[in-house]
């Protein structure tokens, strides 16, 4: 049987999210490393829509969506029980509106006639609600970390990391907490880990 393989670049939050779901399962396989601007014809040839992540799984199915692959390594082995803590709206939230608007605040120049602040203020609405339910809960489905928060969490991140010292200044301060313990965990420090660009073993 073949080995799984992961296409995957380091800083993209669809990758990260998949990468955290693959790492608490501890489903093996292969990661391969991709640069963007030069992504490699092995990849391309699986899933000819050239995003990340990409996941070939042991049978050569091939997972071209960050949620499916989180799904596919929980359905393996799902130890910190994360399919139980999903809240599918709260995920279709985040990936649909949240991320319109904070594209459209972090990349402003790639868009024509777009008020950068005005996204910005649409986002902090929606983190505000993720803010308002953490105050009842450390997590946004429970005591424990779960799929909603991972599949989240890479994107609050990255919102935050644009303007790191407004986003501190922002009154959500449970949301706040909640990134910064997620930021701090073994479990993101494991998916970091720095990887070389991933080249095909020439024969």
């Amino acid at each position: 049987m073949a080995e799984a393989i992961l296409y995957s670049f380091r800083r993209c939050p669809y990758a990260m999210r998949a990468r955290m779901a693959l790492h608490v399962s501890g489903l093996a396989y292969e990661h391969r490393e991709v640069v963007l601007r030069d992504k490699p014809a092995a990849m391309l040839g699986v899933s000819p829509k050239g995003t990340v992540p990409v996941f070939v799984t042991t049978d050569g199915e091939v997972l071209e969506e960050s949620l499916d692959i989180m799904r596919h390594a929980l359905a393996q082995n799902d130890p910190e029980g994360w399919l139980d803590r999903g809240d599918q709206a709260l995920v279709a939230a985040n990936d649909g509106p949240f991320k319109h608007h904070l594209d459209r605040y972090k990349y402003a120049s790639r868009y024509e006639d777009v008020d950068p602040e005005q996204h910005r203020a649409s986002a902090v609405e929606i983190l505000a609600e993720l803010d308002r339910r953490l105050a009842a809960t450390p997590h946004l489905c429970g005591d424990k970390r779960g799929f909603a928060d991972i599949a989240i969490f890479p994107f609050v991140r990255q919102f935050a990391n644009h303007d790191r010292e407004r986003f501190d200044a922002d009154l959500m301060p449970h949301l706040q907490a909640w990134l910064e313990g997620l930021v701090a965990s073994d479990l993101f420090a494991a998916i970091m880990k720095k990887h070389p660009k991933w080249e095909p073993v020439e024969t």
